[in-house]
């Protein structure tokens, strides 16, 4: 593979206007196509083989249309504090403003609250249903106007008006200006790291390139894939990251063997050939774990993973092709100032942060392996109280109608108002299809913790009726997902009793299916996981202990940082300063997230740190030397690499959607934890408590695995050869 990839860097080098024409061609390409595609709609969750997802396609199935996705907007009234909406003048306001809402092109239905006998028991609160013809994403700027508009004139009544709904949604997404602020520090971090503008500039470049070709990509296929914005931004999130390090890796490594005396043209090959060797089995980790998500059976979280594995794909090909051809045409750029202008690049000889930090290390292996594992410990113990859901509009900031909506139907109604049950009865092949209905309707109505069960509707066959349960407690409550259990644990003597059986569906019964579906997928997508980084760190370092102990020093990380995420969503430590205003459970993909993602991001590190020491070792360090020469060669790019990808995540914390914060800090805390912590601390004091050991490998395992040159030692071998002298007209050609 290493020699492959040198001959690559050699003819990117060399084909450099080929090279850069090509890429500008695709991003041309895939642009021009995402500017033609028209918009895919945001399917949402689902998940096949779960009860509400069965109840659901059954309604879809019995009622023919009525399941259709039309937007929805409900409009809450509040009185004036001391009257009520049943009021004359506040009864007119709000008559008058559903007449405002009904009058609309794309408007299929408003409906009067004091027709619909939706107003609150003490008459303080009422609200009107507005449904739409089309799905929210092609709501026009027009409808979205009268609607804005509606309730503007209603509030000059003298009435508190707020909407929420899926009509509200402006499609969230990533793109604002807290990711530009995550860039910004990520060229501050390379601009410290490289000491020049150019070398700072070139990851930077690259990583937008390869990001505007996968996000293009993702515009493009939207409506034939069925893409949505949430899609785009996880691959915004890695396409960023990784292309960043990535580019980063290969420039530092040119810098290395331009200090090396070596040409420019050598020195891209040889770049591309080792570091870009590991870039590529890197990539190859981040890739699997992401496209192991679609183990999980959400097709959301598939298409999401998938998504973000090709613009994984892309920043290593941008990588291996991109970043040497720029080198090509500035190879000179990227060296420090005193380089640019003496033409001669100084090795680097002297002790640096990283040989002094891993000799504090070696000193005391023992006391900062268990202050590590011991915090790490500490920090993973809420996981342990672990709540997993989907936040709603209660997660939503004061400041937007949505929760203020949502807030108001909670006081006037109760807090289960707001998360209605399903309740699909299918009485095919029954006499009194009426009878069985009315009798489970009054028997899920006697079950503690409902309030009220509505009159069941029936599909045209008379055959199957729905009705709507609402709960005491609210959507996201642990008492919710307790009722939940208990009305399907009467299932069986309600079926006997009346020949007709029901399932229970709606949002509410939907996330907590997809979380306790989740939960049980966690334990062996994780154990697939950690089993892949075992053998694939067996191929690469050839040792039996080392893959062991980066298996065990991720489990550690993403349990930390997944117990910080537990401390600040769930809990609410800290939440006010990241702009969490309400907490609760926290999102059910977010531990799936953590797994899949960081384990190909602590792969990143793992490679880049010891597979120097490995280098080291084998050409005969003692073991103790081989952590000081690793550390002293990659510990500075690997914490600007840990800097930069920390930079990019904690950008999304300023999303005003929950769940992009969520995902933000949680890979933001996980790059911090493993980087810092592990990668950083652990790994080398355990390098340094086996010695020798961690070396070992049995000799009928080493004959079995594959070899696989991903630091291109070889390669470098036989660069390090001399060669015969050249004559002067040749050697002039080669530089």
């Amino acid at each position: 593979m290493a020699t492959f990839l040198y001959r690559v860097g050699r003819l990117a080098f060399r084909r450099r206007w080929y090279v850069a024409l090509v890429w500008a061609a695709v991003l041309a390409a895939v642009g021009l196509g995402a500017l033609k595609a028209p918009g895919a709609a945001d399917e949402g969750f689902s998940m096949p083989g779960i009860e509400s997802q069965k109840a659901f396609d059954l309604m879809e199935q019995r009622f023919p249309g009525a399941t259709a996705d039309g937007a929805t907007a409900r409009v809450v009234f509040v009185a004036p504090k001391g009257e009520k909406v049943t009021a004359t003048d506040n009864r007119k306001a709000v008559e008058a403003t559903v007449t405002d809402l009904a009058d609309g092109s794309q408007v299929a239905s408003a409906v009067n609250p004091f027709q619909a006998k939706a107003v609150s028991r003490d008459g303080t609160t009422a609200y009107a249903t507005v449904t739409y013809k089309v799905a929210a994403d092609d709501l026009t700027d027009a409808s979205k106007t009268q609607l804005d508009q509606a309730l503007d004139q209603a509030r000059d009544s003298g009435l508190t008006v707020d909407a929420g709904g899926t009509a509200m949604n402006d499609g969230g997404g990533a793109g604002g200006a807290a990711e530009l602020i995550g860039v910004a520090i990520a060229a501050v971090v390379l601009l410290v790291t490289f000491g020049s503008l150019a070398a700072a500039g070139l990851p930077l470049l690259t990583a937008l390139i390869g990001v505007g070709v996968s996000m293009a990509s993702i515009l493009a296929l939207s409506d034939a894939l069925g893409l949505s914005t949430t899609t785009g931004t996880l691959a915004m999130m890695l396409g960023l990251a990784v292309g960043i390090d990535y580019a980063l890796f290969v420039v530092s490594r040119y810098r290395e063997e331009r200090a090396k005396g070596r040409a420019p043209q050598e020195a891209t090959s040889l770049a591309v050939g080792t570091a870009g060797s590991a870039v590529v089995f890197a990539g190859l980790t981040v890739v699997i774990a992401l496209a192991g998500l679609s183990v999980v059976g959400i097709p959301m979280l598939t298409k999401m993973g998938l998504a973000a594995a090709g613009a994984v794909v892309v920043g290593v090909l941008i990588a291996l092709t991109l970043v040497p051809a720029f080198l090509g045409f500035w190879p000179n750029a990227v060296l420090r100032r005193k380089a640019r202008k003496s033409g001669r690049v100084q090795a680097e000889t002297r002790d640096n942060g990283g040989t002094r930090w891993a000799r504090f290390v070696l000193r005391r292996p023992l006391p900062v392996l268990l202050l590590g594992v011991v915090g790490l410990g500490a920090l993973a113990l809420p996981v342990t109280s672990l709540q997993l859901g989907m936040p709603g509009d209660e997660a939503k900031s004061t400041s937007t109608t949505e929760r203020r909506a949502y807030d108001a139907l909670a006081e006037g109604f109760g807090p289960g108002f707001n998360g209605p049950l399903t309740v699909v009865v299918d009485a095919k092949g029954d006499d009194d299809a009426e009878g069985a209905a009315s009798t489970i309707a009054k028997e899920i109505g006697a079950t503690e913790g409902v309030v009220s069960v509505s009159p069941a509707r029936f599909n045209e066959a008379g055959d199957t009726a729905v009705f709507s349960v609402v709960p005491s407690t609210a959507p996201t409550d642990e008492k919710t997902k307790d009722l939940v259990t208990t009305i399907r644990g009467e299932r069986p003597g309600v079926e006997s009793a009346t020949g007709a059986t029901f399932e229970v569906t709606g949002t509410t019964a939907l996330n907590i299916d997809i979380s306790e579906k989740v939960q049980s997928a966690l334990v062996p997508y994780l154990i697939v996981v950690v089993g892949l980084a075992i053998v694939l760190l067996l191929v690469v370092f050839r040792s039996l202990l080392v893959p062991l102990k980066a298996a065990l020093g991720f489990l550690l990380s993403v349990l930390a940082s997944l117990g910080a995420v537990v401390v600040v969503f769930q809990e609410g430590h800290g939440a006010g300063l990241l702009g969490v205003e309400t907490t609760g459970p926290i999102m059910s993909l977010m531990p799936i997230f953590l797994v899949g993602i960081v384990f190909g991001l602590a792969m990143d590190y793992e490679v880049f740190l010891v597979s120097r020491m490995r280098e080291a070792y084998v050409h005969g360090e003692s073991a103790q030397q081989a952590v000081t020469s690793g550390f002293r060669h990659s510990a500075r790019v690997v914490v600007a690499a840990a800097l930069i990808m920390i930079a990019v995540f904690a950008g999304f914390i300023g999303e005003s959607d929950s769940m992009i914060k969520m995902i933000g800090f949680g890979l933001a805390a996980a790059v911090l934890l493993d980087a810092f912590v592990v990668r950083m601390a652990i790994v080398p004091a355990v390098l340094a408590l086996l010695g020798d050991k961690a070396w070992w490998l049995p000799k009928w395992l080493d004959r079995a695995l594959p070899r696989v040159d991903v630091e291109g030692e070889a390669l470098t071998r036989a660069a390090d050869t001399p060669e015969e002298p050249a004559p002067a007209g040749q050697e002039a050609a080669r530089v």
